[in-house]
């Protein structure tokens, strides 16, 4: 309740600022009533479907759409409090100089400029268009991220093979079947051997993928297609009557991937053959330093050999530095997904950032410490905001090459 108390004190205090703005703009009344209107319905709406609305069936579509209205309305108001606030110690400190110098002021402190307000409503026009546009287009904005490896010890009859990455579908967020359709045909065009799934097929439930199933299943590679489960994938962020109800639930997740032609490997590995050569595919549960840790590298490895060339699927990239990358099993290519890139940033030439690396050290793309790799994609879909900026949603096609 605290937590509720401090997060609804910031918002009206946001508000209030960006209030100031509006006072100096306009004298008309209804201008004025209409900003506490509008921003306090977002912010009783966001409250409703949290608090009282909850059908315990997790994060919901109205949810996130109550949570990206809060996003839309919030953000731009954050630029006008950064830019009126500095104003306002500018006042103050120049007050106190025309009090100290005994200069005759009408007041302690001068009014707010007009201008000052025109440029910081001109700043927050630029992040209020950006999430219009996450929102409506940018959470379906599908890039082709192309990758390729060399390796010393990749098997010959593996030079040149191509896969494809993708990670943390969230069915349960989709809204828009056509641009789905077109993700899955973009996907298939890339014309990869293997397909391989890092996780997160849904976000609690396993209805959420019932209405999708047709469609995933007609992705195709001719070697196959693998997946491994992500942290959403258990049912942990929603209700259940019982924990049998749960069981059930996840083992009905579980049931999802062979349903659109996925090989679901639970701490368990695969060999790839071509030609005369194979490489080893291997895929744990969901480890992570914030989440379940249910992944077994060394079970999952138990039915190859060490000096296999092998290809790791391991949901959160966490795992990657608290055991992946100084196993003995020498993983030569992990892949992830999980951090979605935050689904925030500016991805630009030159300029890679977002909030969510301060929390992950490998966060979005192709990493590498001795000769290991380990590709973090940005993810398909999208989960609490609805939409992304800046970092878009990700299909990774990797190209396998001998050094």
């Amino acid at each position: 309740m605290i937590r509720w108390i401090i997060f609804v004190a910031f918002i009206l205090f946001v508000d209030f600022y960006a209030y100031q703005s509006v006072k100096i703009l306009t004298k008309k009344k209804t201008i004025k009533i209409l900003f506490w209107i509008i921003s306090l319905s977002i912010l009783g709406n966001l409250i409703y479907k949290l608090l009282i609305f909850n059908d315990s069936k997790g994060l919901t579509q109205p949810m996130m759409l109550a949570f990206g209205l809060l996003i839309l309305s919030i953000i731009p108001k954050i630029i006008l409090l950064i830019v009126l606030f500095g104003e306002d110690v500018f006042r103050v400190f120049k007050g106190f100089l025309n009090y100290f110098s005994k200069t005759e002021s009408k007041a302690f402190l001068a009014d707010r400029r007009s201008f000052v307000s025109k440029v910081a409503l001109a700043l927050a026009a630029i992040p209020f268009s950006s999430i219009i546009y996450g929102m409506t287009r940018g959470k379906y904005n599908y890039q082709v991220i192309n990758h390729t490896l060399y390796f010393k010890d990749l098997p010959e009859a593996f030079d040149g093979f191509k896969l494809t990455h993708i990670s943390d579908l969230h069915c349960g967020s989709f809204d828009d079947e056509e641009k789905i359709v077109a993700g899955i045909d973009l996907i298939n065009e890339q014309a990869s051997e293997l397909i391989l799934f890092t996780g997160d097929l849904v976000n609690n439930t396993s209805d959420e993928m019932i209405p999708w199933i047709s469609h995933f299943s007609k992705l195709k590679a001719n070697y196959g297609k693998y997946s491994v489960l992500g942290n959403h994938d258990y049912g942990d962020y929603v209700r259940f009557n019982s924990e049998e109800d749960k069981a059930q639930n996840f083992q009905a997740n579980k049931d999802l991937h062979p349903q659109i032609g996925f090989n679901l490997l639970l701490n368990d590995s695969v060999y790839i053959e071509k030609g005369n050569d194979k490489i080893a595919l291997v895929g744990v549960e969901n480890w992570g330093v914030r989440f379940k840790k249910l992944g077994d590298l060394n079970l999952a490895s138990n039915k190859i050999n060490k000096e296999d060339f092998k290809i790791l699927m391991s949901h959160d990239p966490s795992h990657w530095d608290a055991e992946i990358r100084n196993h003995q099993s020498n993983f030569q290519l992990t892949l992830s997904g999980h951090t979605h890139g935050m689904q925030f940033g500016i991805e630009i030439p030159g300029i890679k950032w977002s909030p969510i690396q301060y929390i992950y050290k490998q966060w979005a793309g192709i990493y590498t410490e001795a000769e290991k790799y380990i590709n973090v994609n940005r993810g398909f879909g999208f989960l609490a905001f609805p939409g992304r900026v800046g970092i878009w949603p990700e299909i990774t096609v990797i190209t396998l090459k001998m050094k």
